[in-house]
């Protein structure tokens, strides 16, 4: 086995956060993600003979972890598509040195597996979840589910003793009447809401600028309802920027990769469904680590992969994004490389 100190990239960015997506496939058809128009019931989605294999994926998970990595959380797609996802979930809470395992959903499968995620070592979910308002949610997923659902399921999950994030996605002209109201709900029922930016992830979402609702212009509208008070980051490479209602404990978080960008502190790698590695959640090319671990190629192979292309990294797409280059670079679709 290879023995290494902390791996960095060209920017000394460390490796600690891995995202594994599951699965390609999503049960919704969100406009901002997954349009009905391109993802349709023709679309062929991978067989499952292309995603990696659960003992893969623990295979991976282990090598990445003996590199530093400390975190690990599951996307899809929607994971919890992924038949028998708790198996996945308990090996890779037996893995020494994994800190934290957690999983990112649309939610509308949670209710039923909230229980046996838990149970399997599952620590926490984001639950993606764009309006409160029944007609909006269900124009933004198009797929006919109702907010009631997913907000049934969040609270299974902190029934379970999951912890529990809700991550907004805002967007010009589709929910920006539901930023205030998803906060006061939220913050009634102690649950952390985070505003994300409408970002320029792959190719089909009709990305440009004049769609972004920035932070600042977000947190202008929260504060005229509620007093915020900043939170100090609770580690290096938080991405969320946080703060606190005042007089309780609950928080709001902002994710900025438009505005204000994170690239300086990204400590995050991306596995897609078939295996292949990228380096930013903007990448256009990815390196094929399925092919590696079909091969004969031992760990100690795989490691060293990694960590040449760690090594090498230099991304730093959202400190460079301007429209012309959003608009020209190709990049691979949200619901492939696992947001």
């Amino acid at each position: 086995m290879i023995c290494l100190a902390i791996i960095t990239d060209k920017f000394g960015r460390p490796l600690q956060d891995l995202r594994i997506s599951v699965i390609d496939r999503c049960n919704f058809r969100c406009t901002y993600c997954m349009p009905q128009e391109v993802f349709g019931r023709d679309f062929a989605f991978m067989p499952k003979d292309q995603l990696l294999s659960f003992e893969e994926i623990e295979r991976l998970a282990v090598i990445f972890v003996e590199l530093g990595v400390k975190k690990i959380r599951l996307t899809g797609g929607e994971p919890l598509l992924r038949r028998d996802l708790p198996v996945l979930i308990k090996k890779l809470s037996n893995i020494d040195g994994l800190e934290d395992i957690g999983l990112t959903t649309n939610g509308s499968l949670l209710g039923v597996m909230a229980e046996k995620l838990k149970n399997a070592g599952l620590k926490r979910v984001n639950v993606s979840l764009d309006a409160l308002d029944e007609a909006t949610f269900k124009s933004i997923n198009d797929s006919g589910v109702g907010p009631e659902r997913i907000l049934k399921g969040i609270e299974k999950a902190k029934e379970v003793g999951l912890e529990v994030k809700v991550n907004m996605v805002v967007k010009k002209g589709m929910n920006d009447e539901e930023i205030v109201p998803m906060a006061k709900y939220f913050k009634e029922r102690g649950v952390t809401l985070r505003y994300i930016e409408f970002m320029d992830v792959g190719q089909t979402n009709g990305w440009d600028f004049s769609k972004v609702i920035t932070k600042k212009e977000i947190f202008q509208e929260l504060s005229k309802a509620f007093e915020l008070n900043p939170v100090d980051p609770a580690y290096i490479g938080e991405v969320a920027k946080r703060y606190r209602y005042a007089g309780t404990d609950s928080e709001v978080g902002f994710i900025t990769s438009v505005s204000e960008s994170f690239c300086s502190t990204c400590t995050r790698a991306r596995i897609a469904a078939d295996g292949k590695m990228y380096t930013c959640l903007f990448s256009g090319s990815g390196f094929d680590f399925r092919e590696l671990l079909r091969s004969e190629k031992t760990d100690d192979d795989i490691k060293s992969s990694i960590v040449k292309l760690w090594n090498n990294r230099n991304d730093r797409y959202s400190d460079e994004r301007t429209e012309e280059s959003a608009k020209n670079k190709k990049k691979i679709e949200m619901s492939y490389i696992g947001g």
